[in-house]
């Protein structure tokens, strides 16, 4: 009898413990201000597993952190030139991103053998200073040719920095010997938030997803291809990824070095100076470098993101791998179409992660209803994100167009104003058309179901 009674108030005294972690968490949220969906999804997935959701709240659901250990945020500086050239241009410069910036040379790659070779002459025409952030760095075939050249232009005395995220490149992180030459050469190496060390500074939930790759303070690649075989490599396999890479000359760099500065400094509390210098600019294409993350005061990106969707007259073609929009986004894509805009959605049929696929769909079945254009690509994994609005503008670089990326990660955007630049986007978007199928099918009443549930996830991945 003794033991049942005590039976009876163990379980009662966990769920009462339950019950107030769930209402500490609340507060938590109230207190943070998250929004009325964040919270609503949290609350139900700790009214269903109060012990696990609470304490993935607390790893996961942080996002503008302030304490001690936080990231300083990004300052970008503006120059001289106080004329605004856009809306977009105004929302993000009073967001506190630098004006655009006319550069040299702006020049899309699409073809990963290209990526590589430029990647690699890059690296070999280096002669003072490489900086390299990555958030997949995995070591095969690929990227032992681009280490090996890193490890050269070390031992020749150039400035080589490699910013690796530690949880997209867990592999490499746990098992570094793979780096001890590197190192050896001169190579500096940081792990961004290393997951085994300084437990409260590092968020496991707030990732550096940029890609920013720096050649001699001027030369820059970004986009969204990270450092692995899948993404680029010296010959021509058709299992590679559908990714996208820049590469640009000009006065941008100023912007890129900044960011990558302040990444820098965060993993390795070392300081690097700007040198000041004139930069000859004289192309055809404006580019702007929006960062976005934790490490921003606002949500510049997302403000601008909306403002282009908003101000976009005859097209808005979106491509992206993961796709789980907000409220807001989603219902101004559906304003858009309503006004007659050609919207399109161009993303994976199946992508490389099967709960994203989960999620997205119930999101696209509304945008379809509404009469956007959804395609599947069928062709290997599609990992690139890009978004065109009409002939005027468009958005190049690391971030997907979910949650995760516009919230939650470090990334770093470019939007491009150029119309030959815009019109190879556009090119290339129609090849990708030609291997996408129209439409998502019907699917079982069971997978619809599991697919609506799981969009109650959406806003805390």
């Amino acid at each position: 009898m003794d033991k049942n009674i005590t039976d009876i108030i163990l379980f009662h005294s966990l769920i009462v413990f339950g019950e107030l972690l769930i209402v500490v968490s609340l507060v938590h949220m109230l207190y943070k201000r998250r929004t009325p969906a964040s919270m609503i999804a949290w609350l139900l997935s700790m009214v269903l597993l109060p012990y696990l959701f609470v304490v993935l709240y607390f790893i996961f659901g942080s996002r503008k952190r302030i304490n001690k250990y936080t990231k300083n945020h990004i300052k970008l500086k503006m120059t001289k030139k106080e004329r605004t050239q856009n809306p977009i241009d105004n929302i993000l410069r009073n967001c506190g991103v630098s004006q655009l910036k006319e550069n040299q040379e702006f020049q899309i790659i699409t073809d990963p053998t290209v990526a590589y070779d430029t990647f690699i002459n890059c690296i070999k025409n280096t002669t003072s200073s490489i900086y390299i952030s990555t958030y997949v760095l995995r070591y095969d075939k690929t990227t032992k040719e681009i280490l090996k050249a890193l490890g050269e232009k070390a031992r020749q005395g150039v400035d080589v920095k490699l910013l690796i995220d530690s949880l997209g490149s867990w592999k490499l992180y746990f098992n570094r010997r793979h780096l001890k030459k590197l190192i050896k050469a001169g190579v500096k190496i940081e792990f961004f938030m290393p997951a085994l060390k300084m437990p409260f500074r590092n968020y496991i939930n707030l990732r550096n997803h940029r890609k920013i790759y720096i050649f001699d303070e001027n030369i820059v690649l970004s986009g969204g291809m990270n450092l692995a075989d899948e993404y680029l490599g010296a010959d021509r396999q058709t299992r590679r990824w559908e990714d996208i890479l820049f590469i640009s000359t000009g006065s941008s760099f100023k912007d890129f070095f900044e960011v990558f500065a302040s990444d820098w400094f965060y993993a390795s509390s070392k300081r690097l100076e700007f040198k000041e210098k004139e930069f000859k600019d004289d192309g055809d294409t404006d580019i702007q470098i929006v960062p976005s993350g934790p490490d921003m005061q606002k949500d510049a990106l997302y403000e601008a993101l909306l403002c282009a969707i908003y101000g976009a007259k005859k097209s808005i073609w979106i491509v992206t791998p993961y796709f789980a929009p907000n409220d807001s986004l989603s219902r101004a894509l559906i304003i858009a179409k309503h006004k007659g805009i050609d919207v399109k959605l161009i993303t994976p049929k199946k992508s490389n992660h099967l709960s994203a696929d989960l999620i997205r769909s119930s999101y696209m079945r509304d945008l379809e209803d509404e009469g956007v254009d959804i395609w599947l690509y069928e062709g290997n994994m599609l990992h690139a994100k890009a978004i065109v609005f009409d002939d005027t503008c468009a958005m190049l670089g690391s971030v997907n167009f979910d949650n995760r990326s516009l919230f939650l990660n470090y990334e770093i955007d470019t939007f491009v104003y150029s119309k030959r630049a815009i019109d190879e986007i556009y090119t290339w978007m129609k090849t990708l058309l030609q291997k996408s199928t129209k439409g998502i099918k019907n699917t079982s009443k069971s997978r619809m179901i599991m697919e609506n549930f799981m969009r109650i996830f959406a806003p805390q991945v």
